[in-house]
């Protein structure tokens, strides 16, 4: 059941996470359904909308069900998620930026990205951070692909690896398992992010178990944001690789946790929705009163961290 936390003061903003499906492997279509998500959460009063991994332009769930030895198969899914991937900056975010502004709101977009810089053939797993006047802030870029994952994504290095200053408080976060590295999430922490953004494919009791222990520990609103993906979202190709009566490939279990660990809205499953929360960032503060792990509690005379951001 969905519950949502009432503003208490002047301090508190409303967020949200856009718990929906990609048009599967079609940048423009997916692109248009951003953006009209994102006037819609404007419209209701979110001064941030975070979006699921991968959105633009859907998950490769394949790299976990078709055998590396298919070649020409994988070849064809793969130069098809490249064409209806992302360069940073491009068109696309064109679209993003102008559709950040006109609703005022700040967005974090889940993406495949290319990598423009050198051959634009590789793909990066990236979230690109827009501020509520339509400026690029900054992206991450998946550290870790996971397993098979390993296949698509391209690892990102350490140089977009910090939290941005926007109207509503410092974000920053990591994308799906990575959320499970100890010391990224340290690195996240330390970069005095606030809301902590985790764009993910993963769901269930043990993700949102990992998502309360995160907001815990960081003392940090998390919004956590996984895609639905129903079976009729697939292309014809794609569906044959599913057992028979399967209808959902992803069922979403979105939501949004405070600085305590409690979820104030969501987990939603099996459904096509954007979630809002009213947050306070005094509540981080109350929070840190017993347990800062980048502050009181830290200990940097035991324990030494850095990163490398080159």
């Amino acid at each position: 059941m969905e519950t949502q936390m009432k503003p208490k003061n002047l301090n508190s903003v409303k967020v949200a996470a856009a718990q929906l499906s990609p048009v599967f492997l079609n940048k423009v279509k997916t692109v248009e359904k951003a953006v009209r998500a994102i006037l819609e959460a404007g419209n209701n009063g979110a001064k941030l909308i975070v979006f699921p991994e991968v959105f633009i332009s859907g998950y490769p769930d394949w790299v976990w069900s078709i055998p590396a030895s298919q070649n020409e198969r994988l070849n064809d899914l793969y130069v098809k998620l490249v064409e209806n991937a992302v360069s940073i900056p491009d068109d696309t975010t064109k679209k993003l930026c102008e559709a950040a502004k006109s609703a005022n709101i700040n967005v974090v977009m889940g993406m495949n990205e290319t990598n423009s810089e050198t051959s634009n053939a590789s793909l990066y797993n990236t979230m690109l951070f827009i501020d509520y006047k339509g400026v690029i802030l900054g992206k991450y870029r998946k550290l870790m692909p996971t397993n098979c994952e390993r296949l698509i994504w391209a690892q990102g290095n350490g140089s977009t690896l910090k939290s941005y200053n926007t109207s509503i408080g410092k974000i920053g976060g990591l994308i799906c398992w990575e959320n499970f590295m100890p010391l990224a999430r340290n690195a996240i922490y330390e970069a005095g992010t606030q809301i902590y953004v985790a764009p993910t494919w993963d769901k269930g009791s043990n993700w949102l178990g990992s998502m309360q222990h995160i907001a815990r520990e960081g003392g940090l609103f998390v919004v956590s944001c996984c895609m639905t993906l129903h079976i009729n979202d697939l292309p014809e190709e794609l569906k044959k690789i599913y057992v028979e009566g399967k209808e959902w490939i992803s069922t979403g279990s979105s939501c949004i946790i405070n600085p305590i660990g409690e979820i104030v809205t969501g987990p939603l499953d099996s459904k096509e929705e954007i979630l809002y929360a009213d947050i306070d960032l005094l509540e981080i503060i109350a929070a840190k009163r017993k347990f800062d792990s980048v502050g009181h509690y830290a200990r940097p005379d035991v324990f030494n961290f850095s990163v490398n951001n080159s």
